[in-house]
């Protein structure tokens, strides 16, 4: 069956862009031209993809994302944006994108992207049925649910910070490159990126560390990257 990817632009020649090369790629469209409709029809549709146009009218790209991930927090959604300077603020908030590509972009490049960010989506519910759940200190991680807790309290986690959580559990006690962490977590397309890593990291450390300034779990090791430290080993 054909994986249904939601287009949200208030520009039809951009709609009709994409729908044509994403149908072209043997996936099922729908759409919307704001964000407040966005946001009823993933409530109401089962959609496995967001395309989602940062400035859009009635609820802008940001706020319809925050809006979609307190109730899914596991659809993929990759931001267009028209302005470079608008990247940071994608990747800096914790509003739950995926990815981001700017205008003018290629239909083949995000289409690829969409392929290796659901395979690497695919891939991490594989791996939650083999390893389940995990617990480091106060920390427990139920992989299958999604669920993060800290001292018995949950966690919210966006689907980027908890597919990193994951690959630091999954590679405890071992020094892992920003390219290493790069490249597993959001693949090869994203090579360089590694203020990314440092981001998320950070938002990671945020969440789960008793002192985010002094961490104890996620280290780093300077000029090289970062460790996750755990008492009982990978």
């Amino acid at each position: 069956m054909a994986r249904t990817i939601l287009v949200v632009d208030d520009e039809p020649s951009i709609v009709t862009l994409l729908t044509y090369n994403l149908e072209q790629a043997n996936y099922h469209v729908i759409s919307a031209n704001n964000g407040l409709d966005a946001v009823e029809t993933v409530q109401k549709e089962s959609v496995d993809f967001i395309i989602m146009d940062l400035m859009l009218p009635k609820l802008d790209g940001i706020e319809a994302t925050k809006q979609i991930r307190k109730f899914n927090e596991q659809v993929p959604i990759v931001m267009l944006t028209a302005k470079s300077s608008e990247v940071d603020k994608i990747l800096g908030l914790e509003l739950g994108a995926d990815d981001y590509i700017t205008k003018p972009f290629s239909p083949q490049e995000l289409i690829s992207r969409i392929k290796a960010i659901l395979r690497r989506t695919d891939r991490a519910i594989d791996l939650a049925k083999i390893d389940p759940s995990v617990e480091q200190a106060d920390i427990f991680v139920d992989f299958k649910r999604m669920i993060v807790k800290r001292g018995g309290k949950t966690v919210q986690l966006t689907p980027n910070e908890f597919k990193l959580l994951r690959y630091l559990f999954k590679n405890s006690n071992q020094v892992l490159s920003r390219d290493q962490i790069l490249e597993n977590v959001w693949g090869y397309e994203y090579s360089g990126q590694t203020r990314i890593v440092d981001i998320h990291i950070s938002h990671l450390r945020d969440k789960l560390e008793n002192d985010p300034k002094h961490p104890k779990i996620i280290k780093t090791i300077r000029g090289f990257g970062y460790e996750f430290i755990s008492e009982k080993g990978n």
